[in-house]
């Protein structure tokens, strides 16, 4: 049975497949972006939420709760996050319980915004919850009972234990015409530099509007003799496959519907924001990258709806013997042209932001009823050990702008194999990523959307890749035609991309010098190196707890060391680099924010490699090796 590519492949949604990916090309955002950089202070919850969060039965605040709230928003309290370093401001505009009950605070938004504006901080605002405070919007807006997502058993889902919260639904029509009028009041009346759309992971339920899309997606996605095979001839009789493991085609068709739905509702605020300025940022908060796909969250597919994504995941360290990263959020927000909003409230997590994202330095501090925490929920003031890190971040722009990640390597996380087959073959991708984020091998993780850019990278592995489609195949051949090598761990192509069986493994035939098959036990790193011909663009040798990322500029390569073991510092890194064809090294400088000035080291070059040794890593440490 021959079956369309699904919709992860080839878009058959109206919006998406008219526009194509709506994130804003580099040369098109506005210029303090990549100037600037941002350093975050956060402050998104309206006063009436605050009340009913911390314990009230109702919405009205105290004298006191009063008193605090202006104190937050006045220019004192502008003026103390600019002294701490803070450049970009996240604020409330709209939190879900109605216009009426939130019109004083929106006025506040828009006088705030004008504040930090007249400062010199831009302002992104905290734009929807994805909730609704029925309580109070209810009263406001009686057909908005139909807005909300219904669990499996027709019951509004709420927002864990907070029940006076319920989800709704981002497709239903009406729902996004009264958030389309909160977009407006955004952009025009606070004038925000970017929108932000939180809990970005809930997508369709049982709802009515809900059940008619998905019915909508099987139609456009099979043929009648498709859906006569797979057993749903009769769409009016199909209802939504909410549970249960992806091992029928109801449930595959499901769960795909679930993250184009999620990520559809995305692009249309996005270019709905994008009418009333072009140049608007748009970011939403799916959470972070995991180590594997899990719906209705698929970054490789959401995250061409804007610029930017939050990562509220556990922070960074050495544990128990093992290394804790945001590596992969990071990995993932630089090659999509994204950037990961991410808590950094202490020197390791300055320097992950640094090395590996793309123009953040994060949220620094909470600021709230006049106080300045360092994080949401926490009593305790940031800690005085990233000054240095924010000065860092701010004088020595020149290290940060325009630099792109250099990459050997393409990890393909491939949404059929990690979604619709068996949970183990999302074990070998994960465990790859991990590998070579401990070992320090220049990588880059790509989504299915990616393949028809593999040109940029000189090894492409397939790790539990198991259900590829023709086109994805296809794509892999042309780029094993062009000069590209594959690394394959375990069965690869063995089904379709809805999980057909093959008569034969698809890539079977390819010329064995294009590939190395990989065992499990194998050591994966060593393997790559050989695709590589042993000439890897970075090697860098210590211990386990130090990770580097290879960026470059037009006259420069620059190598970022991270130390994730606190309190133990990495002494004598070697580093071997190899250059750009045709050019040579001119000097090696180290450039550190726990030291003033940069620092020359000796070095040797020879057949296009340049080694040298990093005599101490602390926390950060950014060797720039000039090119002549």
């Amino acid at each position: 049975m021959r079956l369309r590519l699904a919709p992860f492949l080839l878009p058959l949604v109206a919006g998406l497949a008219q526009a194509g990916p709506l994130t804003l090309p580099l040369d098109q955002r506005p210029d303090w972006l990549a100037r600037d950089g941002i350093v975050m202070a956060g402050s998104w919850e309206p006063l009436p939420f605050r009340v009913r969060r911390d314990g009230s039965d109702g919405y009205t605040p105290t004298p006191e709760q009063r008193a605090a709230y202006a104190r937050e928003h006045s220019p004192e309290m502008v003026a103390r996050l600019k002294a701490l370093g803070v450049n970009f401001v996240m604020m409330h505009c709209y939190k879900g319980f109605g216009l009426e009950a939130e019109r004083e605070s929106m006025g506040d938004a828009v006088r705030f915004a004008k504040l930090c504006r007249d400062a010199g901080l831009r302002v992104g605002v905290y734009n929807n919850s994805g909730t609704m405070g029925w309580e109070l919007f209810f009263k406001e807006v009686p057909e908005a009972k139909d807005w909300a997502v219904l669990d499996r058993n027709g019951k509004p889902l709420t927002y864990g234990r907070a029940t006076w919260r319920y989800y709704w639904n981002r497709n239903h029509p009406d729902a996004q015409a009264f958030y389309k009028r909160i977009v407006h009041f955004a952009v025009n009346d606070i004038r925000a530099d970017l929108l932000h759309f939180d809990n970005y992971s809930v997508g369709p339920g049982s709802e009515p509007v809900s059940v008619r899309r998905f019915r909508d997606y099987l139609r456009h996605t099979f043929t009648p003799a498709e859906r006569e095979r797979l057993g749903f001839r009769d769409l009016e009789a199909v209802g939504p496959a909410m549970s249960g493991p992806p091992d029928n085609p109801l449930r595959r068709a499901w769960l795909d519907f679930s993250c184009q739905s999620l990520a559809d509702s995305y692009y249309d605020m996005a270019r709905y924001a994008r009418t009333l300025r072009p140049d608007i940022l748009v970011e939403c908060n799916p959470g972070g990258v995991r180590d594997r796909i899990v719906p209705p969250i698929d970054h490789g597919r959401l995250l061409q709806g804007g610029e930017a994504f939050w990562d509220e995941g556990e922070p960074p360290g050495f544990r128990n013997g093992q290394l804790h990263s945001r590596i992969r959020t990071y990995k993932v927000a630089r090659r999509m042209d994204n950037i990961a909003f991410t808590y950094c409230m202490t020197p390791l997590e300055m320097a992950e932001a640094m090395a590996f994202n793309r123009d953040c330095l994060g949220c620094i501090c909470w600021f709230e009823y006049g106080k300045i925490v360092g994080k949401p929920g926490s009593s305790e003031p940031g800690s005085p050990e990233i000054a240095p890190f924010v000065r860092f971040f701010h004088r020595r722009r020149d290290v940060f702008r325009d630099a792109a990640v250099v990459a050997d390597v393409a990890v393909l996380r491939g949404f059929p194999s990690e979604v619709f087959a068996d949970p183990k073959n999302a074990e070998p991708t994960a465990r790859v990523e991990q590998t070579l984020i401990e070992k320090r091998v220049p990588f880059q993780l790509l989504y299915d959307q990616q393949l028809d850019d593999l040109k940029r990278y000189r090894v492409l592995v397939l790790a539990g890749c198991v259900a590829l489609s023709d086109r994805q195949i296809d794509q892999i051949r042309r780029y094993g035609e062009s000069g590209g090598r594959l690394g394959i761990i375990g069965p690869a192509a063995t089904h379709t991309e809805w999980m057909i069986l093959r008569e034969k493994p698809a890539l079977d035939d390819l010329r064995s010098s294009k590939v190395v098959r990989i065992s499990e036990k194998e050591d994966v790193v060593a393997a790559i190196a050989k695709l590589c011909e042993s000439n890897l663009s970075l090697s860098v040798e210590a211990a386990l707890g130090l990770c580097a990322e290879l960026t470059e500029q037009a006259d420069r390569r620059l190598v970022h060391l991270v130390n994730y073991r606190i309190g133990e510092p990495v002494e004598n890194v070697a580093v071997r680099l190899r250059l750009p064809s045709g050019r040579n090294t001119k000097s090696v400088t180290l450039a550190s924010p726990q030291r003033e000035g940069d620092q020359a080291v000796p070095f040797e070059e020879r057949d296009g490699i340049v080694t040298f040794t990093v005599p101490v890593v602390n926390v950060y440490e950014i060797a720039l090796v000039a090119l002549k």
